[in-house]
């Protein structure tokens, strides 16, 4: 089988960082992406080249192709950061072993919206057959973040707060914090899925448009003495909950799906009461974590998925010619992933 020089990919319009702070969904992707022929790098050592089978499109990918991501933009590049699909080339002795598998991976080498991606070997993950291919689409992303922060959660106490919880990754971790034996306290901004919510794991549920939206956290907050907020949001909403937490606590923010920047408006609390903002970042986290630190909680993502604890609600998927029109809609009415087939 000859290896491909090309591929069809979903690619860069621009290089670099946006010039001003971008939004969480662009109002359309044609501004930034183009549908054409990329030319694929050679595979350097411990590299390998996959063919794609499915994508999914992440929050971060949407911050990522309008420059507002933590990594700078390569014009021309294909956009997307993970995937699964399989391995078809290795560029050495290190990933040859990989050679036909099918895995999931991260675009390192080259994005994952295309039809064929460049990966690094050691950050590609050999699926069980158990895992369906929607969930291995999507199995690197949220997943390691859920068990990561669920961690972090659990470093406060039994029990912490999770805003977004309604999501993907808010449902992960719902699960996961249920399963062991963790109290998670679930905030989202409209009524509707409480019940669903609950269901899945949360302990509680707030809902930040209700009216009585901060005394109901202070009843949650003196019942069950939360020390760690999980926020994916950074709204008003979000500082006033952790305004409300007691000495000790900490907002750990790793997503920013509010366009409105919240007011700290209780500065002392951080000198008296020794409160913390801090960040997280999955591609910080990955690399300095421990090898048998990692290898754990690849093998714990992939028996979720494989027993069916956890699973990927697809909303919508397009192939490539029709993603360029069709993602942001159908991201925007779901709180489904939506998926690229290339």
């Amino acid at each position: 089988m000859s290896t491909p020089n090309t591929t069809m990919a979903l690619a860069l319009r621009e290089g670099g960082f946006a010039s001003a702070p971008t939004p969480q969904v662009p109002e359309s992707l044609a501004p930034h992406l183009e549908l054409r022929e990329v030319t694929l790098p050679a595979l350097g050592p411990g590299q390998v080249l996959v063919e794609v089978s499915l994508s999914p499109v992440n929050p971060s990918d949407l911050f990522f192709v309008q420059g507002g991501y933590g990594q700078p933009r390569v014009q021309g590049n294909a956009a997307g950061f993970e995937g699964v699909g399989r391995v078809i080339a290795a560029g050495g002795a290190a990933g040859e072993k990989l050679i036909g598998a099918r895995v999931s991976f991260l675009g390192t080498g080259t994005g994952a919206w295309a039809k064929h991606a460049v990966a690094d070997a050691a950050l590609c993950i050999p699926l069980h057959d158990a895992v369906p291919e929607a969930d291995g689409a999507a199995l690197i992303v949220n997943p390691l973040t859920a068990v990561a922060l669920v961690e972090k959660g659990r470093e406060g106490g039994k029990a912490f707060f999770l805003n977004a919880a309604g999501s993907q990754l808010g449902r992960l971790m719902l699960g996961l914090a249920r399963d062991e034996g963790l109290e998670a306290l679930a905030v989202i901004r409209r009524s509707g899925d409480e019940a669903a919510l609950k269901e899945m794991g949360a302990s509680e549920v707030l809902v930040t448009s209700d009216p009585d939206f901060l005394s109901k956290a202070r009843a949650v907050i003196k019942a069950h003495k939360p020390r760690v907020l999980l926020d994916a949001v950074g709204d008003q909403a979000t500082a006033d909950l952790f305004f409300a937490m007691p000495t000790g606590a900490r907002w750990v923010s790793y997503g920013k799906m509010s366009d409105e920047a919240p007011s700290l408006n209780a500065m002392g609390q951080f000198i008296f009461m020794d409160k913390h903002i801090e960040g997280f970042w999955l591609s910080r986290w990955l690399p300095s974590a421990p090898p048998e630190k990692a290898m754990a909680v690849i093998k714990l993502v992939q028996e979720r998925f494989a027993t069916g604890k956890w699973s990927t609600r697809v909303a919508a998927e397009f192939s490539l010619d029709k993603a360029i029109d069709g993602v942001i809609p159908a991201y925007l009415k779901s709180a489904g992933k939506v998926m690229i087939r290339p």
